[in-house]
């Protein structure tokens, strides 16, 4: 089980409250990003394209705390940039922990083994490190624009583990993975010891560098993904709703849920989601009030959402159909005990894909420079600046 029984009885106590009181709009996680700094600059992200005179802002902790205490999800997820290097994250991950929320605490882990050797955290069952790795050695590192990052994370995974931390990884799949390549990072991520593990398609941000290399079809992600979990063995674990795999796979329809991961930055509440940017509210509640909701989704017609997959809006989506019905729970319920997927036709395209060149990321249509870890073209603001 890739989830604590506490953690899933708060989070299905919160949901069944929500429920009762008939809110059909309530967040599940909270998407707190005190900066947008980093110590990578991944292709992938729209995070670091920002001016470095935005780059060197942080939120204030009083901020971070006012947003935790606006917004009642019982999950707070802390990305980035790269929280590690949040003046005050060791404050705030306390804060929370007096709060009793379950916090993921997002990183790329470069600084992990630094912080937990200086001892700045204890563990806890709030507290989860959610370590960013997008394959085995050779992708992950491309995939991040640095050689080292993979090995060094590996170092830090097993420190957090032999110390009693809760960890899980955090992957994002894009179009040119290899299926075959990523179900072998799961067999070494369990060899590792890691609590579970966390997956979602790549879905292109407009700041992104690296237009080409999203997932841009549905029925594409979903052929991959099929191929990646069908025929599943029974050390994987994964760390989130086993009906959002199921939708990944193609074998489950869901709309998306935007308000169910609300995204707290230094310019306010992002407005609807992290990956589309139509504005920012002053409060919680002025995001859930006067957003218009139904200019989004793929239901809406909206142009931005018609491809889109990714977990910020769609496990929401599968954890509200979990606790709306009895076919939702026993969904869950057997996903949880038969949870290998047998499925030929999807191992025979797996076979096939071996015959198929998989560099890492061979599609990617920008040059990236390989940067060592010791470079200082970052240090002012964390990241290159292009």
């Amino acid at each position: 089980m890739g989830v604590p029984v506490s953690q899933m009885w708060t989070v299905a106590s919160y949901v069944l409250g929500q429920k009762i009181k008939r809110h059909k709009r309530y967040p599940l996680v909270l998407m707190l990003e005190p900066l947008f700094r980093c110590n990578l600059a991944c292709a992938g992200c729209g995070k670091i394209q920002y001016p470095a005179h935005i780059l060197k802002r942080n939120l204030s902790l009083d901020k971070c705390l006012q947003a935790v205490d606006e917004c009642p999800a019982p999950m707070v997820s802390i990305p980035g940039g790269e929280p590690l290097m949040y003046p005050q994250i060791k404050e705030l991950v306390l804060e929370l922990i007096k709060r009793k929320k379950y916090i993921y605490l997002c990183t790329n882990a470069l600084l992990l083994k630094e912080k937990l050797e200086e001892g700045m955290f204890t563990p806890s069952k709030y507290l989860t490190f959610s370590v960013h790795l997008d394959g085995q050695q050779e992708h992950h590192d491309f995939a991040v624009c640095r050689d080292g990052t993979y090995e060094k994370a590996i170092a830090a995974i097993k420190l957090a583990v032999n110390q009693g931390f809760r960890v899980t990884t955090n992957t994002t799949l894009f179009d040119s993975a290899d299926p075959n390549a990523v179900r072998a990072f799961f067999d070494d991520m369990m060899d590792v010891g890691i609590e579970g593990m966390m997956v979602s398609p790549g879905y292109a941000y407009p700041k992104a560098p690296d237009q080409q290399s999203f997932l841009a079809e549905r029925q594409n992600t979903n052929e991959l993904f099929e191929m990646i979990l069908s025929n599943r063995k029974k050390r994987w674990i994964f760390n989130q709703s086993p009906l959002f795999l199921e939708y990944l796979m193609g074998t489950r329809q869901y709309e998306c849920l935007p308000w169910g991961n609300p995204t707290y930055n230094i310019f306010g509440w992002q407005k609807p989601c992290y990956l589309l940017q139509d504005g920012y509210a002053d409060s919680f509640k002025e995001l859930m009030d006067e957003t218009d909701w139904n200019q989004y989704g793929r239901a809406s017609g909206n142009p931005a959402c018609q491809q889109c997959m990714v977990h910020c809006g769609y496990e929401p989506s599968a954890v509200d159909h979990t606790f709306a019905s009895f076919g939702g729970l026993w969904g869950t319920i057997k996903a949880m005990i038969f949870n290998t997927y047998t499925n030929p036709a999807a191992a025979t395209r797996l076979d096939a894909e071996k015959a198929i060149p998989h560099g890492p990321m061979v599609q990617l249509g920008i040059a990236i420079e390989n940067k060592p870890e010791s470079s200082t073209e970052n240090q002012d603001a964390g990241v290159k600046i292009a």
